[in-house]
């Protein structure tokens, strides 16, 4: 190698690597701070656009889950309200049989009729009960519930018409009106509504598990794409910081 004065490769050679060192050295430290491995989209530009895509299917599955908390907690109130229905129905039999008692005097028939009277008034309001705003037992369609993140898989939820059950109760003037099959048929009805309920809320709780697993599996492997590996990262910013050191201390030696 000749020896010259107007050309340093050597310091040339020193400030390059220094700058290399740096520059690695300063990434290093972002990835560290900021917990992300992706501090620019030139990291990683196709892991980037992967990592988008995950994050945005995590949303929309938390959305999901969201709405499917409510369908439950929906269903539940309705279950609630056709339980109270059975509870009062069974009361209407009882007191049905107890006005057909011979023994009974005018003036205890009369009492049995102004506590059905009542009993019509209420099951009236658990029919018109509403959820935020939405019918518990609607005439018509609710619609569908979404349970996949990609809208795919929904679930209709049947419509649980709890007036049109009870309409031969409600609809009769007095308990004299009212037979003993009509008032079992209603009861037996409500118990069926019962059960559809059960049916939809069992399916929707398996729906919501689902969604809870799909979550956090999408939330994992978008964290090995865009998270930092602090071991990995911590040993990676020890080196560029003795290289940086030492390309200073060389750079200084060259010149």
């Amino acid at each position: 190698m000749s020896l010259v004065i107007n050309t340093n490769t050597a310091a040339s050679n020193a400030s390059n690597a220094l700058q290399i060192s740096n520059s690695s050295l300063q990434k290093s430290l972002q990835r560290l701070s900021s917990g992300s491995r992706i501090v620019s989209p030139a990291d990683d530009a196709g892991g980037l656009a992967v990592s988008v895509k995950l994050q945005a299917a995590i949303k929309r599955t938390g959305a999901v889950e969201a709405g499917v908390g409510n369908a439950i907690s929906f269903l539940q109130s309705q279950d609630g309200g056709l339980q109270t229905a059975g509870k009062i129905l069974e009361r209407i039999s009882e007191l049905k049989t107890l006005h057909g008692d011979v023994t009974k005097s005018t003036s205890d028939k009369t009492n049995y009729e102004k506590e059905f009277d009542e009993l019509k008034l209420q099951l009236n309001n658990l029919a018109a009960e509403k959820f935020n705003g939405v019918s518990l037992y609607a005439t018509s369609s609710l619609g569908s519930v979404i349970i996949s993140e990609d809208g795919s898989q929904t679930i209709s939820l049947s419509v649980a018409n709890l007036g049109s059950q009870v309409t031969n109760i409600t609809g009769a003037t007095d308990i004299g009106d009212v037979s003993l099959t009509q008032i079992s048929n209603a009861i037996g009805d409500t118990a069926g509504l019962r059960a559809t309920n059960g049916a939809q809320t069992s399916r929707l709780q398996f729906a919501s598990e689902m969604l809870a697993i799909n979550k956090i599996n999408l939330a994992s492997a978008n964290s090995r794409i865009i998270d930092t590996d602090i071991a990995t990262e911590s040993t990676a910013f020890a080196k560029f910081s003795i290289l940086s050191q030492s390309g200073a201390a060389m750079l200084a030696q060259a010149n």
